[in-house]
């Protein structure tokens, strides 16, 4: 529960409340972070649109990738679940 709030927290400071996957592409994200010099950023992939597995999988792998490509290594993944449902992830990216 402490790395939640946490990532919550990084989350609200890192970048503006649509900074998730929700209306975003990852690569749009990821140039909005190197664009604002951050040397982390914390952003929320959304896993309830379609099938849960592949997903939230390709989500994941899809902003990995576009971090990955502008230096920053993945932090932490959190999963955030709600009436043992999962609902999304807060990942935290850090340039090294």
């Amino acid at each position: 529960m402490r790395k939640l709030f946490l990532a919550a927290a990084l989350a609200a400071l890192a970048l503006p409340a649509q900074a998730g996957l929700f209306d975003k592409k990852p690569d749009d994200i990821a140039n909005e972070a190197v664009r604002n010099g951050l040397l982390a950023t914390t952003i929320w992939v959304d896993a309830t649109w379609g099938f849960r597995n592949q997903g939230a999988a390709n989500a994941l792998s899809r902003a990995h990738q576009a971090f990955a490509t502008r230096g920053y290594k993945v932090q932490s993944v959190e999963p955030y679940i709600e009436n043992g449902d999962l609902q999304g992830f807060f990942v935290t990216y850090q340039k090294p």
